[in-house]
């Protein structure tokens, strides 16, 4: 179940030491971040380190977000700002306006309410597909995955299409009632 409290009432528990609300402002803003990262073109591998280096900024400057209720805002802005940073590291000279090319607002806006819905669904999941869809999306291989969810490597797998399986019904599901 997500955590109830409004963003700014996360931040602050967290920077009191709050390790639940940190989660649940990963949780909460995690998958845009790392669809942000990806959408500027990163590779996973980059697009880990965008995310990771925004979450960072955000422990640094706990103190001074001016407007903590509009921290998912800020983590977007930043995750971009990592992202460029890396691309113009990778390919001097690039510019913010090569980045994204996407010439169709209105595909672009279609496309991100359906991230947005397919994220949705996958929070409604019950541990451990929770957690593994969300390695899945970022690309993480078996070992990691089996690391960081504490199973054996070879439960990954067969866990992996069981948690696609339930997703795919609770989709097709929504699509029914629509």
């Amino acid at each position: 179940m997500s955590d109830p409290r409004e963003p700014a009432e996360l931040l602050l528990a967290a920077g009191d030491g709050d390790r639940s609300a940190w989660d649940a402002l990963e949780s909460r803003f995690g998958p845009r971040m790392w669809a942000v990262a990806r959408a500027c073109g990163l590779s996973p591998a980059d697009a880990a380190d965008a995310v990771q280096g925004s979450w960072l900024r955000l422990l640094q400057q706990l103190e001074s977000i001016r407007d903590p209720a509009r921290v998912g805002a800020w983590l977007m802005t930043t995750v971009r700002h990592e992202s460029l940073l890396l691309l113009r590291k990778e390919r001097p000279g690039i510019s913010s306006f090569e980045v994204v090319d996407d010439p169709d607002p209105a595909s672009a806006v279609l496309e991100a309410d359906g991230r947005r819905l397919l994220w949705k669904t996958v929070s409604t999941l019950q541990e451990p597909c929770r957690t593994l869809l969300q390695l899945v999306a970022i690309d993480l291989g078996s070992q990691q995955m089996a690391s960081r969810l504490g199973v054996p490597i070879g439960s990954v797998g067969p866990t992996r299409a069981r948690c696609l399986e339930k997703l795919r019904t609770l989709i097709s599901t929504q699509e029914m009632a629509q």
